[in-house]
């Protein structure tokens, strides 16, 4: 019973810490004159996807690399689907079009990258080091992208500098704090039923390394912030193959389980789902928010069943 309670304070810390750190983003969107998207893409997604980092790189390290991979590629197909699929449940959002003509088409590449360099079994430091160069080019064009398009808005809720800062550290510790918790603790009650590695990566730990971007996406959709929900899910997704799987393959190789091929297709045929969503009128409904959940929970059912 133990294990069951500090999931649950898990929980809590994981849903009062994205709180903050959402009212924290938006404000020093607001302060910088940039579009909350660009701080989705960057503060947001690198923030959210510490837990993913933690778990992985430590993962690969210690031998673990079934499930140091099939955690990106579950927390990515998790992101794509749960993330962005309740967040469009909650509240439909638009499109932005940076987004739409910039980051899934990155999405998309790297993505393939990705199946291209698993092929041969390994993902090597020279591929680590291809993709934490792919991560460089990337945040240039998002950074060159903030500083040509900063807006004018006023708004007199808007929080201070510093107490902005305050919320994103208290927001990020929390977020973090919890997400460990629920990790840690899901893989003891996965362990206990007698879940394989490579199954606990791609289910227990990618959703529980996964929940701040699922609490982070539904508060800033919540309170109609479309710009931090879309670009948290998309470009936590960027950052979890690019950043953590790159840093990951430099410090210790991770050999490639051959299922995990198959996942990482799923994980493009799904990237191009929501890029087709997002194409069409320029909008996520409800309608293609209640298919994504769908497909999660086709997709559970297959990798629990082979």
């Amino acid at each position: 019973m133990e294990m069951y309670f500090w999931l649950l304070i898990g929980f809590v810390f994981l849903i009062k810490g994205a709180d903050f750190f959402v009212d924290g983003s938006s404000s020093i969107a607001k302060i910088l004159k940039v579009p909350s998207v660009i701080i989705g893409l960057t503060i947001v997604a690198m923030g959210t996807s510490a837990p993913e980092a933690a778990v992985s790189i430590t993962a690969g390290l210690a031998g673990s690399s079934d499930i140091s991979l099939g955690n990106i590629l579950g927390s990515n197909i998790f992101n794509l689907l749960m993330v962005i699929g309740v967040s469009a449940l909650i509240r439909p959002f638009d499109s932005p079009k940076d987004i739409l003509h910039r980051d899934m088409w990155w999405n998309l590449g790297i993505t393939i990258t990705l199946f291209v360099l698993l092929l041969n079994g390994t993902l090597s430091r020279g591929n680590g080091i291809v993709l934490l160069i792919a991560m460089a080019v990337y945040l240039f064009t998002v950074v060159r992208s903030a500083m040509h398009n900063r807006v004018e808005e006023e708004d007199l809720d808007q929080l201070p500098l510093w107490k902005s800062i305050l919320f994103i550290i208290i927001g990020l510790l929390a977020i973090v704090f919890g997400g460990d918790l629920v990790v840690d603790n899901a893989q003891l009650i996965a362990l206990s039923l007698g879940m394989s590695n490579t199954l606990i990566g791609l289910t227990i730990v990618a959703i529980g390394t996964s929940l701040p971007e699922l609490v982070t996406s539904i508060v800033a959709a919540r309170k109609g912030d479309s710009g931090i929900a879309l670009g948290n899910a998309v470009g936590s997704g960027l950052f979890n193959i690019m950043f953590i799987l790159g840093m990951a393959s430099v410090l210790s190789p991770i050999h490639v389980a051959p299922e995990l091929l198959i996942d990482t297709l799923i994980l493009f045929a799904v990237s191009m789902m929501i890029f087709l969503f997002a194409r069409s009128y320029r909008r996520t409904g409800r309608l293609e928010g209640a298919f994504c959940v769908l497909c999660y929970i086709a997709y559970s059912s297959y990798i629990i069943m082979r």
